[in-house]
């Protein structure tokens, strides 16, 4: 079997069974290797994500790979970035802005490549276990910047962060958080206290790390609305009630033993006022005048918006003349909504809702790890994008791709033998698949 074999149907044509093989443990091994680089770099990240695209590449029967865009949850992703490349053409922003705006949409397009890959790996759930190491390490290495910056992995590093910034950190440590509230459920209703208390020790570590090191705000608002979503799917009405009341309390509760929460929660206050009193260019003030902006860019192109990449434009259009937070310009309005809705106009936030939507649906009424995760990473990138433009952003947006990606192949794999997954080596005979 030397020579290239095209498939039965004629749909194609792949290498022989066992060149498939090797190009798909190599495809799972570049997905380990993204989900293990990106709490530490953008650099490896880009270099795995396109040795993971090499290695998919021979795997692909495009007729299947096109079925799976009868589905909403692969298709609006593509819709989205296709929207994106056609507003170059009514774009206001010089051609390299135009261009540079067309990243942080690429990115979306890995989402039906990785449901279609993780339809047939078996091995899922080891990519969500090498991002939890990784975070793990990350973790460690916080406590040791926090108390000897010279651990840290840059220059001028933010105290307890040693690399990239306090916000990607919140985020990252809060997914693995509450992710792990599905094992520790899991293991005290099967009586299996060893794994379960192993599990909650490793929770606390990260909870306690965003209490007293370093958490961004978005987070704090992110993660109860995230535990509230744990016990609506997986808790009982009673054990909901339950949940909702111990979590009310334990707010309170590290309210008075975490200075940290206290100062991020007080500062916000006194920036706003600051804000209203002088226009300052405080962190919440710069949000409030970004959207004010924002608003109001989007009702002079209520429809189309101004275009892919004029976010920097428009802002510096309106900065003529001004000072303090109205003199500021950028290129994110810290708002996912609005980052869209300037660019792309209300056609882009009604894709941009639809693909949520559909890939909330996506994880409706299953049970088991995947399902939860799937659920995770939409509800926190929802949530916080609301002061954020996280869906955009590259560690946040890599983390919801990855996440909704390896999760929904997983699912829907489990929902039913594919017509892909038939064609790996292996399945035919009866192995299972199994995401251990």
């Amino acid at each position: 079997m030397t020579a290239v074999m095209s498939n039965s149907s004629g749909r194609g044509i792949l290498p022989p069974p066992d060149a498939v093989v090797t190009w798909m443990k190599a495809a799972d091994t570049a997905a380990i290797l993204i989900a293990a680089a990106l709490p530490w770099s953008t650099t490896l990240v880009a270099v795995f994500v396109v040795a993971w695209l090499i290695a998919l590449a021979p795997t692909i029967k495009v007729h299947d790979f096109m079925d799976l865009f009868r589905r909403p949850a692969c298709l609006l992703p593509v819709v989205f970035f296709v929207l994106a490349v056609l507003g170059l053409l009514w774009s206001e922003a010089p051609w390299h802005d135009r261009l540079y705006g067309i990243g942080p949409m690429a990115k979306l397009l890995a989402i039906p490549l990785l449901i279609y890959h993780f339809q047939r790996s078996a091995r899922g759930m080891w990519i969500f276990a090498a991002f939890l190491a990784s975070c793990t390490i990350l973790m460690c290495m916080s406590w040791l910047v926090a108390f000897d910056p010279r651990w840290a992995l840059k220059k001028d590093a933010e105290y307890g962060v040693p690399v990239k910034n306090y916000i990607d950190q919140s985020q990252e440590f809060a997914l693995c958080a509450v992710a792990l509230a599905w094992p520790i459920l899991k293991t005290i209703r099967t009586r299996h206290y060893g794994p379960a208390v192993a599990y909650v020790v490793l929770a606390a570590a990260f909870l306690v790390n965003m209490m007293y090191v370093t958490v961004s705000r978005t987070t704090l608002v992110a993660m109860p609305v995230m535990l509230v979503a744990f016990a609506a799917f997986h808790l009982r009405r009673r054990g909901t009630v339950t949940a909702v009341v111990v979590l009310a309390l334990a707010v309170g509760a590290l309210w008075f033993v975490a200075p940290n929460l206290r100062m991020r929660t007080q500062a916000a206050i006194s920036e706003y006022q600051q804000y209203h009193d002088a226009n300052a260019a405080s962190s919440v003030g710069l949000r409030l005048e970004f959207w004010r902006k924002s608003l109001r860019f989007l009702a002079e192109e209520p429809v189309l918006g101004h275009g892919t990449g004029s976010i920097r434009t428009m802002f510096a259009r309106s900065a003529k003349g001004q000072t303090g937070a109205s003199a500021e310009i950028i290129n994110n309005p810290h708002n996912q909504t609005l980052n869209v809705a300037v660019q792309w106009g209300i056609v882009g936030v009604v894709i941009l809702y639809a693909m949520w939507i559909a890939h909330l649906l996506l994880f409706r009424g299953g049970h088991g790890l995947p399902v939860w995760v799937g659920l995770l990473v939409v509800v926190q990138n929802v949530v916080s994008s609301l002061f954020n433009s996280h869906l955009a952003d590259f560690n946040e947006g890599w983390m919801y791709v990855l996440g909704v990606g390896i999760a929904g192949g997983i699912v829907l794999r489990g929902s039913g033998t594919s017509k892909a997954e038939a064609d790996v080596p292996g399945r035919a005979k009866g192995i299972p698949a199994q995401d251990g």
